[in-house]
């Protein structure tokens, strides 16, 4: 994405919470400031996904996620440093904060977020465990039935039992009844009326086929019923079907059919690790992102455990959730205020900016103005990629002692980065000297 700035990547996910295996995917997220212009226009985007396991939010809706507790973004300021693939010096600001975003709020967050762990891990409509006739292909025949004086019964086999030409479907006319939604009347011929037959050869369509039948033939209909509703979900689901299995996590789909539980271990790990993480934020004020209990966890993945009770125990874990934070110290929220100051700040920090009421300097007014456009200028160069962040670091000493002491030289300004010999810089710092 053009007109970024990175402040923070991420290694998130089983790498960080120490449950990755050989075939583990490395998912990354990360944290981007937009440019001055980009915020105050149309070109304003609060997240982006550089790839298939790449997500980044802008600063913004960064805080706005913490402020919800969401235990993904929570997780970010609390990754282990062989994690963190990327951070800028700005984003140290958020990680002093990242305690005040640990409040009851957690309790709905990461709690939540278990429940639905189960649910997916008992996996009633999970492709992995439909029933064999819900994934086989059917065609339109199988959601079709005559009405019978012993009622309805499949078309398939109701053909079966027809003598002659009377056995196959292409030697049948149809008609719709009328007033009655899916129903017609099946007629049948011996092949010389032109009847169309009920379906197409290939049931490349999903309606019935209809054809024109003589007056004389009309007292030989026989009703038929055709669940359409029926054969449009059936597709659906074929369809979904397929493209789970061509895209499916063949090792997860391997694990689950080795300990034949027909739960998927590795949903119940997830909510295993949430509850976890949930208590230990309500009694310590604080989140382990790399899980203590690796070896556990992976076990309830691979099923070497009763899965069943692990199920039991969390179902426990979640009732007594509200008693764990009803005696927490942990504030209720995080004011709209705190957030909004704190993202000001970040973003100050970031641009160059100094407030007026900031007591960062007791330099008097004019000199704090040089200071200032000369900060700006070297954030606008590394916003556009001409500074790295260690030249950074030596701008920021440059920078501290322009503002302590009010002198700098074009050599000590030389020294910091060759690549910033501009006229513009060499005059702000000709300007900062007078």
């Amino acid at each position: 994405m053009k007109n970024v700035k990175t402040i923070f990547k991420g290694i998130v996910g089983s790498q960080a919470y120490g449950t990755n295996i050989p075939t583990s995917d490395i998912d990354f997220k990360g944290v981007y400031i937009q440019s001055i212009d980009d915020l105050i226009s149309f070109n304003y985007r609060e997240q982006y996904e550089a790839g298939k396991d790449e997500c980044y939010y802008e600063l913004r809706r960064f805080i706005q996620l913490l402020g919800t507790a969401n235990p993904t973004v929570l997780e970010m300021l609390f990754l282990p440093q062989d994690c963190i693939a990327e951070k800028h010096p700005v984003f140290e600001i958020l990680i002093k904060e990242r305690h005040k975003f640990l409040t009851k709020k957690c309790l709905n967050s990461f709690g939540g977020y278990a429940i639905a762990q189960i649910k997916k891990a008992r996996g009633l409509d999970k492709k992995m465990n439909w029933e064999k006739q819900r994934v086989e292909r059917k065609g339109i025949m199988d959601f079709c039935f005559v009405i019978t004086p012993l009622g309805p019964r499949n078309l398939r086999d109701w053909l079966g039992y027809q003598k002659g030409n009377g056995c196959r479907q292409e030697f049948y006319g149809v008609t719709a009844m009328n007033n009655a939604r899916d129903m017609y009347f099946i007629y049948p011929s011996d092949g010389d009326l032109g009847y169309h037959g009920i379906v197409n050869y290939d049931e490349t369509s999903n309606e019935i086929r209809l054809s024109n039948i003589p007056k004389s033939e009309m007292l030989k209909g026989v009703p038929m019923s055709y669940n359409k509703d029926g054969y449009m979900r059936h597709c659906k689901d074929f369809k979904e079907y397929n493209d789970w299995k061509e895209n499916r996590n063949t090792q997860r789909y391997v694990d689950t059919t080795t300990h034949g539980q027909q739960i998927d271990g590795k949903n119940l790990m997830h909510c295993r690790r949430l509850l976890d993480m949930a208590i230990e934020i309500a009694k310590t004020g604080d989140i382990n992102v790399r899980r203590p209990n690796r070896d556990h966890l992976l076990d309830i993945r691979k099923g070497n455990v009763n899965l069943d009770d692990i199920i039991t125990k969390a179902e426990e874990d979640v009732k007594g959730l509200d008693a764990v934070y009803a005696e927490s110290s942990l504030p209720d929220d995080v004011s709209m205020e705190y957030m909004n100051d704190l993202l000001l700040r970040v973003r100050k920090a970031f641009y160059g900016w100094i407030s007026k009421n900031d007591s960062l300097s007791k330099c008097d007014s004019a000199h704090m103005t040089r200071y200032n456009r000369l900060l700006k200028l070297v954030y606008a160069l590394q916003f556009k990629n001409q500074i790295s962040n260690k030249q950074l670091g030596l701008w920021s000493g440059f920078l501290r002692k322009l503002k302590e002491e009010g002198r700098v030289t074009i050599d000590e300004l030389r020294s910091v980065s060759p690549k910033l010999r501009t006229k513009k810089v060499k005059k702000e710092a000709r300007n900062s000297n007078s």
